[in-house]
């Protein structure tokens, strides 16, 4: 008989990949500045912004980590991954009304979207097929 082979969960590995790499490309054009998930990072005013950047990359990095671990409730795990990386991109968007260059690039979000935001909702998008197709 031949051995069962075990699926890494390659859609999900790439979608999660696609969220870290996102997060360090440009995510929004606003006039000359064009910030990246960094520049939301910013700990001396320590706010929604910040707490948003850090859970994208937290919960994608942890995402990637997961799929090479064998660890109990791995699926699960993923899971909660990948929730508290678009949690963290839904806390950044309420904490734009924060600060005035934010509150502009609010304004008009999607227009003033750059590759780095697109990579990301890609990526969100294909963990989430992975995950529920287990491919």
């Amino acid at each position: 008989m031949a051995k069962k082979k075990k699926s890494m969960g390659l859609l999900y590995l790439i979608g999660m990949i696609l969220v870290v790499v996102g997060f360090f490309l440009p995510m929004f054009k606003a006039g000359p500045i064009e910030p990246n998930g960094l520049d939301f990072l910013d700990f001396d005013n320590f706010g929604f912004v910040t707490i948003g950047g850090l859970l994208i990359i937290v919960g994608a990095a942890l995402g990637v980590a997961l799929n090479f671990l064998s660890v109990k409730n791995k699926k699960t795990l993923q899971l909660v991954a990948l929730i508290v990386s678009i949690a963290g991109g839904v806390v950044l968007f309420i904490g734009f009304n924060d600060n005035t260059i934010y509150r502009a690039i609010a304004k008009g979000f999607l227009k003033h979207a750059y590759i780095g935001f697109y990579v990301v909702l890609a990526g969100w998008v294909a963990a989430l097929v992975g995950y529920i197709t287990g491919k």
